[in-house]
């Protein structure tokens, strides 16, 4: 019999233990395992187990390379193992700038970790940081917050990744230090901005049910199909009071000197943009597009569906094949450009006109073109 496991990520480590605290008392047996990843970097970590109660156990960990994936194989697993036996749920409390993607696929994987089943992902968020936190550009290293030697991610890019991987999110209400209840008007925003960022994700507001951590194992493949781009549940046209979400979807190639060139306008005119495109001197490979707060990453992901020969492309996964046969036209196949943009008193028909005036013109040549992307793509590489 296998032993659900759930884990809880949150860049607000108050709101983020209070969700832990709630799930101990409402599991009786339950335990938490907690990484505290101060000191990662010098190969240190202090490990946390504890129940309702009490601190079962709190041990430094040396470990021969500080770093997260090396924490999680060569002691988390291990204690989550240790401990399948002993409790009736394990809650794994993620150190604050941890992404819950590489610990879930590292726990769901019945290879590394048997007995245990993955149950949920949950991403605790305090009311009033949230919606200014989306917003920050700053570095991790400059915060004193770098998960490990290196680390060059941004604050606003691990909160908006925390927040669109999880299967739920939660918004505590009850804090385990002495703090005033949320106000009302930060609790209103922040589930605005939640339902523009992870509109088919539950949202549990203060006073609400958590969600079930104690079913069915979860699939880390259909997990990550929700937010990969070639297949990525990407949010729809919205507007509300505060955000606005605007949804630019075309088939014709893009221009790559023009669309290089307005990069930095379409970054900074939204909070988060996301989505997926193709160039026209790269007519077979789907490009990633990725913006928060300002800082843009474009990224190779491998060839379009249309781009692999007919027998190979049965053998992707549905979620991808899914997709593709959304977008699919007789001219280009599954190549789309398909981007979302995210933020507050955004125009929709500038940011439409924008995007449009970088597409190939009708007659304009596609192979001598200049590529201003050499330098941040490596086709090579990717295969």
């Amino acid at each position: 019999m296998s032993v659900p496991v759930v884990l809880v990520a949150g860049l607000h480590g108050v709101a983020r233990a209070a969700v832990v605290d709630r799930l101990l008392r409402e599991h009786p047996g339950a335990l938490a395992i907690h990484h505290d990843l101060r000191q990662v970097t010098g190969g240190l970590v202090v490990r946390t187990v504890r129940d309702a109660d009490v601190v079962r156990e709190r041990v430094a960990v040396r470990l021969k390379h500080g770093c997260v994936s090396c924490t999680v194989r060569l002691d988390l697993i291990p204690q989550l193992l240790r401990y399948a036996g002993r409790a009736s749920l394990l809650v794994v409390d993620l150190w604050d700038t941890v992404e819950p993607r590489s610990v879930a696929e590292a726990v769901g994987d019945p290879e590394t970790a048997p007995g245990l089943r993955l149950t949920g992902v949950l991403t605790a968020l305090d009311a009033e940081l949230m919606p200014t936190d989306v917003c920050r550009g700053e570095l991790l290293s400059e915060i004193g917050k770098q998960a490990a030697a290196g680390d060059e991610r941004y604050l606003a890019e691990v909160l908006v990744h925390q927040i669109e991987y999880a299967t739920a999110l939660v918004v505590p209400d009850t804090m385990p230090v002495p703090l005033p209840p949320a106000d009302e008007d930060d609790i209103e925003l922040c589930r605005e901005v939640l339902g523009h960022l992870a509109p088919m994700t539950p949202a549990a507001m203060p006073g609400e049910p958590l969600p079930a951590v104690d079913g069915p194992g979860l699939c880390v493949h259909e997990l990550a199909a929700r937010v990969d781009p070639a297949s990525a549940q990407l949010p729809c046209t919205a507007r509300t009071p505060a955000v606005d979400t605007v949804v630019w979807h075309r088939t014709r190639p893009l221009h790559p000197g023009r669309f290089f060139e307005a990069m930095d306008d379409i970054a900074t005119r939204s909070v988060r943009s996301r989505g997926r495109f193709w160039l026209a001197n790269r007519p077979d490979r789907l490009l990633a597009w990725d913006a928060v707060a300002g800082v843009v990453s474009v990224e190779d992901t491998g060839p379009w569906l249309a781009a692999l020969p007919e027998p190979a492309r049965g053998t992707e996964p549905p979620a991808r094949r899914l997709a593709a046969s959304l977008d699919w036209t007789p001219e280009h196949g599954d190549r789309v450009q398909h981007l979302v943009l995210t933020g507050p008193g955004l125009d929709h028909d500038e940011i439409h006109a924008l995007l449009d005036a970088c597409l190939l013109a009708p007659g304009e040549p596609a192979t001598v073109l200049d590529d201003p992307f050499a330098d941040l793509l490596d086709l090579d590489a990717a295969g």
